[in-house]
């Protein structure tokens, strides 16, 4: 009897696969030759994973086939054709000696940068560079975020971005976006509870490449968020970079105005202007009966600011809705309370100014 296609067609038919449809309904049969009483064909598989999986399934359709009246012998092959494997993106490494260079850059398309300092730790800098960021975003200007905290970044959290930045090169960084900014930070290159445990050599080489290797875009304002103090971080960007002009957060507690005065006296020795003082954590006010309360003291930033002839650039009030948006990852900037109108004003005024 001779053997034919639509008999082995028949045969084929019956095998059901375990996702739905048939070998035939699915084009799964490949090279189908029949020579007298021999008949060979590959099942071609979607992928090498689900290749082995179907063994089982080969050695019963190799079965059936060789029980068709007129077939001697039958020969099945299984196969397996997947999308073509990209090869690894080349691994990025952040940190590292800086590289030499022959005067300070400015990242390509970036008109300004901005450099948001402090001289001690906890009076909110971070905070405030996260919703001066938004706030300007929201008042159209294109703003990029820098963490440059390295040992301490915090702006991931701040703006609620968590993934790794890619690099298709090893070598250009794609920075993350967030409530309109264009954000990057040491933070989103470790795990969240990692230690950054570098010397100064390698704080400087990281800085370096986030500045010079980051894809920033055309940008009105690059807002760089130091670490709290007055070292490498600090050094490397005013003398590496072409620093627009800074300003330094501080609560009015005298304690945190004895190191904002160092900050101050910092950029002064680097040639960095500075651009105004900004008074964090100025006062409190009570929810339930609206008194207002000086916590840290009353009126020692602005008159610091006066004494050194810039200006009071905004007196912002502990909130405790600022505090609850920047740890969820909305920074209060992004709404419409009456501390995201705080940080419009104080945006208004950076622009009106020619600061951002």
């Amino acid at each position: 009897m001779t053997v034919t296609r639509d008999r082995i067609d028949e045969v084929l038919g019956r095998f059901s696969l375990p996702d739905g449809g048939t070998l035939l309904s699915r084009d799964m049969i490949r090279a189908l030759t029949i020579e007298g009483d021999t008949v060979r064909f590959v099942i071609e598989a979607p992928s090498p994973a689900i290749a082995q999986q179907m063994e089982p399934l080969r050695q019963a359709v190799e079965q059936a086939v060789s029980a068709i009246s007129g077939v001697a012998r039958a020969s099945v092959a299984l196969t397996a054709h997947g999308p073509a494997q990209k090869p690894p993106a080349p691994s990025l490494k952040i940190g590292g000696h800086p590289k030499p260079q022959e005067g300070p850059m400015k990242p390509s398309g970036v008109d300004r940068i901005l450099a948001i300092g402090s001289g001690k730790g906890g009076v909110g800098k971070s905070t405030v560079s996260a919703n001066l960021a938004v706030a300007l975003a929201r008042a159209g200007r294109k703003v990029g975020l820098l963490d440059a905290d390295i040992y301490g970044p915090s702006q991931p959290r701040m703006m609620g971005v968590n993934q790794r930045p890619a690099s298709p090169d090893g070598k250009t960084i794609i920075p993350l976006k967030a409530h309109g900014v264009t954000m990057m930070s040491i933070g989103l290159m470790l795990e969240e509870s990692k230690a950054v445990i570098w010397r100064g050599p390698m704080l400087m080489g990281a800085l370096q490449q986030m500045l010079g290797q980051v894809e920033w875009g055309k940008l009105d304002v690059l807002i760089v968020d130091l670490p709290p103090g007055t070292g490498d971080v600090q050094l490397t960007l005013c003398t590496r970079s072409e620093v627009s002009g800074a300003i330094v957060v501080s609560t009015p507690q005298d304690v945190a105005l004895l190191d904002a005065r160092k900050a101050i006296d910092m950029f002064n020795t680097l040639k960095t202007p500075i651009l105004g003082l900004i008074e964090n954590m100025s006062v409190f006010v009570c929810p339930d009966c609206g008194s207002q309360h000086h916590i840290f003291g009353q009126g020692g930033v602005a008159a610091e600011a006066e004494k050194i002839g810039v200006p009071l650039l905004a007196q912002l009030p502990i909130d405790l809705d600022t505090r609850l948006a920047g740890d969820g990852g909305t920074p209060i900037a992004a709404g419409d309370t009456p501390m995201a109108e705080a940080y419009a004003r104080l945006a208004d005024r950076l622009i009106r100014g020619g600061m951002a």
